[in-house]
């Protein structure tokens, strides 16, 4: 096979986790790879920090903007597509309104149009978990669409902690190869991360403390003496039923529903639950030494490296982190399609969702 590069367009990129994962790739012959053509996303911090880690060069090709105001006939040719679908209308925590939802839920309908208009060789849209059950069928809709713009699919539910990512972090990964080309895409088999140490521990050490967006933020006071009630993975609920009336009655949380990762800490010795982007207090991630993340050790957590800067504040930077797709779980994927392509096996296994 000659060697080639697939020209990437993306929709709905945020920071560039997939593209930083995806222009790591390349097949195990060390002839096909990516490279970035043009992006989209609304935020502008978002479409600096991909700017600035992934296009330094051409910033011209990232359009900040509505993807509903985007003229998708003017982007230019691809060979390859990424898009993560907004997933508000998607997610477990969410009302579920799926398609119904005008706001968010019709947008994945611009990738189909992207798909129809450019005819890419392959492409890849993830979703939260919770697209499978969102809406009356909502998800078969989606399938159908992409199948009728052309696509054979693989779908599949990755758990990125399988994967050797220190994150239990569980998305919808649909591949889509055009049906006139002759390649079949199959799920990377996670066994060979099997003995990968995921451990926050070690996912958070050695960071500089000069490194890039690695400011601590200072924590009220009745905010540090909660943590200091609450043990290494425990929430702020399961330390109430714990300790009983020794927990002191002014530090309760007086809500009436108890989310998990209500000031919930890391337990060192196992991978990181969910880093997210939205959320009030309490749910901006705990270390087991009674404080805050930092938002490079969040971005350590979605496997960024140390080298990646993201542009704004505080508050925009950990969105902008928990929106991303882990760098290494697109590597992963990725690299299994360029190895399709290329025609060199991989260990493999069965998708586990409707193909």
């Amino acid at each position: 096979m000659k060697a080639k590069e697939f020209k990437l367009g993306e929709l709905f990129c945020g920071p560039g986790g997939i593209a930083c994962g995806a222009t790591r790739s390349h097949s195990a012959d060390g002839k096909l790879s990516v490279v970035h053509a043009w992006a989209n996303d609304y935020d502008s911090d978002t479409c600096e920090t991909y700017i600035k880690n992934i296009c330094p060069n051409s910033p011209e090709s990232v359009y900040c903007g509505d993807v509903r105001e985007l003229d998708i006939k003017k982007l230019g040719k691809i060979d390859a597509f990424c898009y993560g679908f907004p997933c508000n209308s998607f997610s477990n925590v969410g009302k579920h309104q799926g398609l119904e939802n005008e706001k968010f839920g019709q947008l994945y309908w611009y990738g189909i149009e992207v798909l129809k208009e450019y005819q890419p060789e392959w492409f890849v849209a993830e979703n939260v978990s919770g697209i499978r059950s969102a809406g009356s069928g909502d998800f078969k809709i989606i399938l159908e669409d992409m199948r009728a713009a052309g696509y054979k699919l693989n779908v599949n539910l990755y758990k990125a902690e399988q994967y050797g990512i220190p994150q239990t972090r569980h998305r919808v990964i649909i591949v889509g190869i055009r049906n006139d080309i002759p390649v079949e895409y199959k799920v990377p088999s996670p066994e060979i991360y099997a003995n990968c140490d995921i451990s926050s521990r070690t996912a958070l050490s050695n960071i500089a403390t000069d490194a890039f967006n690695n400011e601590h933020r200072t924590l009220s006071k009745k905010v540090v003496k909660r943590l200091s009630y609450i043990r290494p993975g425990e929430n702020v609920w399961q330390a109430e039923e714990r300790l009983g009336s020794k927990f002191p009655e002014e530090l309760k949380i007086q809500t009436k529903t108890k989310i998990s990762q209500i000031y919930r800490k890391l337990d060192p010795d196992k991978p990181a639950y969910t880093v997210t982007a939205a959320g009030g207090g309490g749910t901006f991630m705990y270390h087991w030494t009674d404080r805050e993340l930092t938002n490079r050790e969040r971005a350590r957590i979605q496997t960024f490296p140390d080298t990646y800067e993201f542009v704004g504040n505080y508050s925009s930077v950990r969105k902008q982190i928990g929106m991303a797709v882990p760098c290494k779980l697109s590597e992963i994927v990725i690299t299994a399609i360029l190895n399709s392509f290329a025609g060199i096996d991989y260990p493999s296994i069965s998708a586990n969702l409707e193909e």
